[in-house]
Order: C-alpha cells, then sequence, then structure tokens
C-alpha cells in the first residue's frame, strides 16, 4: 500500500463576498482533486485541539497523527532539526523573522508591515543574519539563516515563559502592543529594537529598497521550545516514509519522527515555488521503496496572509494540475493499492490574514475501495461540512493509516 498525504497549507477559508459568498476552494474549481472526491470519503477533521494555538506546528503534527499536546514543544526546536542545529537538553530555540516595519520614530511606533519581507531570497536573508550573528552573537547565543525570511536563534539555558507574538497575526498594527512579555522579555526586546538600527540601512536593504522591495529591516522573535522527542513513524505505524517542503517546520518534523526530508530545487514556500517539482520529487521517493509521502505546499497560506486572494486561487489550481494529477496518475499506475489524503493544516482566511482554529475539509480516497460517485461532493468547507467530521487531525491519520 502506498500513501500519500498533500497539506495545501492554510487553503481552507470562509465565504468571501467578492467571491459571490463562495470559498478560495470553491472558486478554484480544482478539476482534478474534485473528480477524486466524489469517489471519496470527504468530510471535515479538527486538526488544532482546544487550547492549542492554531499553528502549523500543532496543525501538522495532528495531522501526521502526533497529538500536538503531548510532543509539541514549540515552533523553533522542529525547525532547528531541519538546519541541521544540534540541541542539547538545556538549549531554547527561537524562530527569527526577518520583516519589514514601516514608519518613523521609535520602534514601538512603527508598523508590522509584512512577516515576511516580502518574500526574502535566502542569498539576501543569509548575508542579514550573518550581520546579526556578528553584532549579537556570544557564548550561549547564535543565529542560524535558514530560508527566506525564516531563522533561528539558539540559547544557552534559555527561558521558554516568554510571551511572544507571531508576526503575520498582527499585519498592519503597531509594533508597541506586541513587544515580548515575561521572562526573558528585555533581553528579546532589546536584541528586536538593536537589529532594527542595525539593519534598516543595510546595503541589502538600500538594493532592495531601489528595486521597490520591502526592506528586512528588523528581526522579530517568537515560537521558542526545547529540543522535541517525537515518536518514530514507523513505530507508530509501521511504514516508512518522506516529507516533501520548502518549509524547515515540515521537514523538522518528518526528521525527528525518522522520515526523510527531501530537498526540492526552486521549492520557496511561496507562489514562485516549483510546484511540477514537488510532484517529482514525490514520485521519485515512491519509486525508490518509499511507503508514505508528505507533500506539504505553503503557498495559499502565505498568499493569505500577504492578502493575495487571486495568488490564492492560483496556487490551488496550481497544486491540482501540477502536484496533485501527476502524483495521483503515476499511482495509478504503479500496480499497488494506495489512499490519497487531501487536507489543509488549518484555515488561514483572507479576511483575518491569519491562521483560525476552524475543523478544516479533508478528502480521503482508497484505491481498493472507492465509494459510488456522488456528484455532490468536492473538496471544499460546504462539502466537507455535509460529511463526516473527525474530532482531531490524529483521528483522521487514525483512519488513514489503519485497516478501514
Amino acid at each position: 500500500m502506498k500513501y500519500l498525504i498533500i497539506v495545501p497549507d492554510g487553503c481552507a477559508d470562509r465565504p468571501l463576498p467578492e467571491l459571490g459568498g463562495m470559498t478560495p476552494l470553491e472558486a478554484a474549481g480544482l478539476e482534478c482533486i474534485n473528480r477524486l472526491a466524489k469517489r471519496s470519503e470527504v468530510g471535515m477533521a479538527q486538526t488544532i485541539p482546544e487550547g492549542v494555538a492554531p499553528g502549523s506546528d500543532a496543525a501538522n503534527l495532528s495531522v501526521m497523527g502526533f497529538d500536538p499536546a503531548l510532543y509539541l514543544t514549540g515552533r523553533s526546536p522542529l525547525e532547528a532539526a531541519s538546519m541541521g542545529i544540534e540541541m542539547s537538553d538545556d538549549d531554547v530555540a527561537f524562530r527569527v523573522n526577518l520583516v519589514t516595519l514601516d514608519g518613523e520614530g521609535p520602534y514601538e511606533g512603527l508598523t508590522v508591515k509584512d512577516h515576511s519581507s516580502g518574500d526574502i531570497e535566502s542569498d539576501e536573508a543569509r548575508v542579514l543574519i550573518e550581520a546579526v550573528e556578528k553584532e549579537f552573537g556570544r557564548p550561549g547565543r547564535h543565529f542560524y539563516p535558514g530560508v527566506s525570511y525564516r531563522h533561528a536563534m539558539i540559547v544557552k539555558n534559555g527561558r521558554t515563559d516568554c510571551e511572544l507574538t507571531p508576526p503575520h497575526d498582527i499585519l498592519t498594527r503597531a509594533a508597541g502592543g506586541y513587544l515580548p512579555k515575561g521572562g526573558g522579555a528585555a533581553e528579546i526586546e532589546g536584541l528586536m529594537r538593536a537589529s532594527y538600527a542595525l539593519l534598516k540601512d543595510h546595503p541589502v536593504n538600500r538594493a532592495r529598497a531601489g528595486r521597490g522591495l520591502n526592506p528586512a529591516n528588523s528581526i522579530w522573535i517568537w515560537g521558542q521550545g526545547r529540543k522535541p522527542r517525537l515518536p518514530s513513524f514507523r513505530d507508530t505505524y509501521g511504514i516508512d516514509g518522506s516529507v516533501i517542503s520548502a518549509v524547515d517546520l515540515i521537514k523538522g518534523i518528518g526528521i525527528c519522527a525518522g522520515l526523510d526530508a527531501r530537498d526540492i530545487p526552486g521549492a520557496t514556500g511561496t507562489l514562485k515555488t516549483n510546484f511540477r517539482g514537488k510532484a517529482e520529487g514525490a514520485i521519485a521517493e515512491f519509486s525508490r521503496g518509499r511507503d508514505f509521502v508528505y507533500i506539504h505546499v505553503e503557498a495559499p497560506d502565505e498568499c493569505s496572509h500577504q492578502g493575495d486572494l487571486q495568488g490564492k486561487i492560483e496556487s490551488l489550481r496550481r497544486i491540482d494540475r501540477e502536484v496533485f494529477e501527476p502524483v495521483r496518475e503515476w499511482l495509478e499506475r504503479c500496480g499497488e493499492p494506495y489512499r490519497i489524503l487531501i487536507v489543509p493544516d488549518h484555515r488561514t482566511p483572507m479576511e483575518i490574514r491569519t491562521h483560525s482554529s476552524e475543523p478544516v475539509p479533508f478528502v480521503l480516497y482508497d484505491s481498493e475501495r472507492p465509494l459510488p460517485p456522488d456528484e455532490g461532493k468536492a473538496f471544499s468547507e460546504a462539502s466537507g461540512a455535509r460529511g463526516g467530521s473527525y474530532p482531531s487531525g490524529c483521528a483522521l491519520a487514525g483512519r488513514f493509516f489503519g485497516a478501514g
């Protein structure tokens, strides 16, 4: 049996007046996925447990079948695993975004304009993070470059009791209302403030401004946690597999669970990502004997954060044609039975431009047990609401990987 999970990150949404009351999933008209949905189980799953923040860390752990209440120690430690950073038990990892702050005057009065600095290229970002490390790194505290705007800080004997806010939750708001609070807050806030003085006139940012791009003029620190300890995916489900994503978080979850994490050339985590390359990577993993492939596509989520409705719809159409359909066709030809699960990790509604905890729709197809065709089924929020529901992502994963 081959198992394929496709996660169009943040694609689930709410009805929008500008789409005539449709959601982006409905407006996208996903011909290939919806063709499969007609013979699949279609329903809803509560991927975000009650009381847990609706982050991609908790949501993707849940979709993979790992209870976030038991295994989530923070977002950044999972990303650090993907970046090859060795953490000791007394280390604390923090996510470091390169963000765009806008306005004049003191730091607290600046507006959080862009959590991703215009999806800054990794090569430019590396130069900036290296400058941050040179200025602020010291024994027991170091900064590490990642992909695009996503980076890491590791602190020896660090604290995890500081209240830190994800920058994508506070777009267009003044920074002052969301500065660190609690244990260790003064040090973290000081780094953020000092980074603005360091980066705002950096040559990389002067060049970006000259090209009409958002400057990466500050770091924003959040997502802290200690070294994760996930159970082995093989021990849990009895199968081997691989994860395919541009995002260190997803790769890190896979690595911590004993899965392979494959790098795809041109995978960016944005609308400019190599959609076809992800399909080709998945086929290559199945061809070399992997039982399971987890394809994560960040683009719908990024478009939601940026308020780019047409980009979100386009990303869904490209996932349908360029990611899902080539892999489905290969599975159909491979001669083995297969199951496909298509499910977003969480919702990222356009109207709020951040994550929400509402249940998400899914499509689950089993080539050995195809359901009678039902023209009323589709991969959408409304169709999912008419089907069955699962109380958690873990329950849905158990159904997907289970016997029946």
